[in-house]
């Protein structure tokens, strides 16, 4: 065999190895993987290889966080209600100072609180548009048109309303990343759903590479055999040429 013959082999047989080694490497960490979730998913309490990356708080803490959640979000609601009830819908005389900027029209229907006194869920049903009791205003912030709410009183009252609402909103989800129940479904769909095509897949491509080594390797040792019998001619033509011709 020559010598490119000899570099040509040696750099199909690494090729192949590497490949091999890849595709171990990967089935591994995909299995790996998959039964890091399982376990985790079973007994979250338990000590797993998970715990380190995925800090999780207790159910009790999550709850106590929930329960804020929803306080502050009934507190916020109270406050605008109570500004519209007794400032926004109140016709105050100009002696009664800031609580006076020409408010008039019709009254402001007041905010849904989502939640009751005992932070229970309440149904909300759609209510008014709070921009249509938006006044124009003068130089000094006093209403020139009828009108409930300056537009600075308006934007300060938005903020806090959208405020609440993102707490009322995403204060349950945020709970649920916060003690890992997102997570635990999260995986638990993905152990279910993918983890086992994974392997199945991971395994066939394996056989297939190994099937296909052991392809390569088969050919390279007759390719030897044959190069060797074939330079093993060679030599005794040689040696058998000069002793005929004498």
């Amino acid at each position: 065999m020559t010598a490119n013959g000899l570099q040509m082999s040696e750099s199909v047989l690494l090729c192949f190895f590497s490949l091999n080694v890849f595709v171990w490497l990967s089935a591994s960490v995909v299995a790996d993987t998959c039964i890091s979730m399982d376990e985790w998913v079973q007994n979250p309490t338990a000590k797993t290889a998970l715990d380190d990356i995925i800090p999780c708080v207790d159910n009790a803490t999550a709850q106590e966080t929930l329960r804020q959640t929803k306080e502050t979000t009934y507190q916020l609601v109270n406050v605008v209600d109570y500004v519209v009830s007794n400032v926004s819908n109140r016709n105050f005389p100009p002696q009664a100072g800031n609580l006076y900027y020409n408010q008039s029209g019709s009254l402001m229907p007041l905010l849904c609180n989502p939640f009751n006194s005992d932070f229970t869920d309440r149904k909300c049903a759609a209510g008014e548009v709070w921009k249509n009791y938006i006044c124009q205003v003068s130089s000094s912030g006093i209403c020139t048109t009828p009108g409930r709410l300056t537009p600075s009183l308006y934007k300060q009252m938005e903020s806090a309303v959208n405020l609440s609402y993102g707490l009322s909103r995403y204060g349950p989800f945020l709970v649920n990343l916060e003690d890992c129940t997102f997570v635990r479904e999260t995986f638990t769909k993905i152990s279910h759903s993918y983890c086992p095509d994974l392997r199945r897949y991971s395994q066939w491509i394996y056989v297939g590479l190994v099937i296909v080594s052991a392809a390569v390797m088969l050919s390279l040792i007759f390719w030897v055999i044959y190069a060797r019998e074939r330079r093993h001619r060679v030599y005794t033509k040689q040696f058998e040429g000069p002793g005929k011709a004498s």
